[in-house]
């Protein structure tokens, strides 16, 4: 009973509920219950009318673009795009998570389905794996049950034309009648075999953010130990940056081996996703050096939220996410970063494609040394003032 009357037993449980709320935000609060929205596809429209027995004209593609883009229903932001070149243009340029496109002959491969030699009319959807998994599956869901959609009211509004036109219809017409609308189904900048169902560039940012933490608290830890006096303190810190980045280096090198030889991992470019990782790896290591030499042993505890806030974000489209979370984790945390520059150039065509990402992460890693190389001019500065 003397335990009940403890104050530590029962701040413990304070403690306890607060971690659970943090961490649970971290793991759960960003990911559960999201929804896709405003994802954004390319719509080309090539279909010509074609002309009705009956007068007029069978306008397809038109019909087809105003109820895709009329349906509020629909997680899509459409894209109006000329040519099927400029849609996969945007695809390659990570615009566009998918591309529906509306050939020439659309709605004269309709009509044929009333002639005694139908030709069912093809359409082509298009789906940006490598940009991201699961939007990437979305669209593709999307864009099926939007097409079987069309596709029925399409095949009954052809139906009663042509039973008014005639008492019977052919066998091979009613059967064209069943699937009036083709899907070709094209898979554009592919993940590859073993790439953890296209998360692998997350994954490879966690495995790397973990090893330069070791790194960077090892060497922070050696150099207290070292207790270097005066002006050798900046030369310590220096040491450190030089050995980390080092480090960082093989380790992202080891890594990129491990995962291509042990795990099968498929990599268009083994060479060109270790450079990009071991830049990222660098950056984890100057942030997370420059907090442990400015704030000491408590900067532990803000890197390890940064890891469980931004972790569980890696694998997902901004287009997913609530919108408070997009704009205070998902706009500035590093490892969004490296997940996404790895991903152009893992799937996009190698360091030629990286964007942005690569500029991002060069900047933070420079102003990260330079405010590394700070910490130590200010520990010298210091130790000359308590002598």
């Amino acid at each position: 009973m003397g335990l009940l009357k403890q104050k530590m037993t029962w701040l413990s449980v304070v403690v306890v509920v607060l971690v659970l709320t943090v961490f649970g935000a971290a793991m759960m609060g960003s990911v559960v219950g999201t929804k896709a929205k405003d994802v954004p596809v390319a719509l080309v429209v090539l279909d010509r009318p074609a002309e009705l027995p009956s007068g007029g004209a069978l306008a397809a593609g038109e019909t087809i673009k105003e109820k895709l883009t009329s349906n509020a229903a629909f997680p899509i932001a459409w894209a109006i795009v000329d040519s099927e070149e400029q849609a996969r243009e945007g695809l390659d340029e990570r615009q566009y998570y998918g591309a529906l496109v509306l050939p020439a002959d659309l709605s004269r491969g309709l009509l044929s389905l009333a002639s005694h030699e139908p030709k069912p009319a093809e359409i082509a959807i298009l789906v940006n794996e490598g940009m991201n998994m699961q939007a990437s599956t979305v669209v593709r869901q999307v864009l099926d049950q939007a097409m079987r959609r069309v596709g029925l009211e399409l095949s009954t509004q052809l139906l009663g034309q042509m039973g008014q036109q005639a008492g019977q219809i052919p066998v091979s017409a009613a059967q064209a009648l069943l699937t009036p609308i083709v899907v070709k189904e094209e898979i554009v900048h592919p993940s590859g075999a073993n790439n953890a169902n296209g998360n692998a560039p997350g994954l490879l940012t966690q495995i790397m953010w973990i090893g330069s933490l070791v790194t960077a608290m090892s060497l922070f830890m050696a150099g207290q130990k070292a207790g270097t006096a005066g002006g050798g303190r900046w030369a310590s810190v220096a040491l450190q940056a030089v050995i980390g980045l080092a480090v960082t280096g093989i380790a992202s090198g080891f890594v990129v081996w491990m995962a291509s030889s042990w795990y099968g991992m498929e990599l268009a470019s083994e060479g060109a996703t270790w450079m990009f990782l071991w830049l990222a790896a660098a950056t984890f290591f100057l942030l997370q050096s420059s907090l442990l030499n400015w704030i000491g042993l408590p900067a532990m505890a803000l890197l390890v939220l940064l890891m469980f806030f931004s972790m569980p974000l890696l694998g997902m489209a901004p287009e997913f996410l609530a919108e408070t979370t997009r704009d205070w984790i998902y706009s500035w945390t590093p490892l969004r970063f490296a997940s996404g520059g790895l991903r152009e150039t893992m799937y996009f065509g190698g360091w030629d494609a990286v964007g942005s990402n690569g500029t991002v992460l060069w900047s933070l890693a420079g102003g990260f040394l330079a405010l590394l190389l700070a910490s130590g001019i200010k520990k010298a500065k210091a130790a000359a003032e308590r002598l």
